[in-house]
């Protein structure tokens, strides 16, 4: 929360993934702060360096100076499908353009000094067989790529369900295919990918 010349600035942050969650999260603030002049908003979907979608309001106060802001702020930090909302309490005095703008970029940089954020891996999900003497080397690759052995069964074949980081999964299987007098298949199972 920031108080600028009685005005006050309450900043909320929600994981989204698309914009209809982010507006699902808005309709509440809206229903939970009705007294409130402005919700203004803006949100970076995807790769923060390459986002799928971003969008911003400034909700009733001059154009430019309230979504544009908190969204720059958003575009400079390495968080991706995020939401922010900041509802803003009018105190009676007017803050001119520059005013909002700081107070806006303030609040969500604020926002930013105090959320704790995760970083999420897309993972691949794959399915390897070979034979018994290449299990090691397998599970080597697989360690030095950072994935995950999920499952792993035994029959006249080694056969192991792996989820591999996606931006390793070429790499990987270029290794795989220099492996030499191995019976290596791979192919990806009808899952949809994962995430950690």
């Amino acid at each position: 929360e920031l108080i600028v010349k009685k005005s006050r600035f309450s900043t909320f942050v929600f994981h989204t993934k698309n914009r209809a969650e982010a507006m699902i999260h808005l309709q509440t603030l809206r229903e939970r702060y009705t007294d409130a002049r402005h919700h203004c908003w803006a949100y970076l979907l995807g790769d923060p360096k390459a986002p799928t979608s971003v969008a911003m309001s400034d909700d009733g106060e001059p154009s430019g100076t309230a979504g544009k802001p908190m969204l720059n702020v958003m575009q400079h930090k390495d968080v991706g499908d995020i939401f922010i909302v900041v509802v803003r309490y009018f105190g009676g005095i007017k803050l001119g353009a520059g005013g909002l703008v700081r107070a806006y970029s303030t609040a969500v940089q604020s926002a930013y000094d105090e959320m704790q954020c995760q970083q999420v891996i897309s993972l691949e999900p794959l399915r390897l067989s070979c034979a018994f003497d290449e299990e090691q080397k397998i599970r080597y690759l697989v360690d030095r790529y950072h994935g995950v052995i999920d499952d792993c069964s035994y029959s006249e074949l080694v056969s192991m369900a792996i989820s591999l980081p996606s931006l390793h999964s070429l790499s990987f299987k270029a290794e795989l295919s220099h492996l030499r007098g191995t019976r290596i298949s791979t192919s990806a199972p009808d899952e949809s990918i994962k995430q950690t």
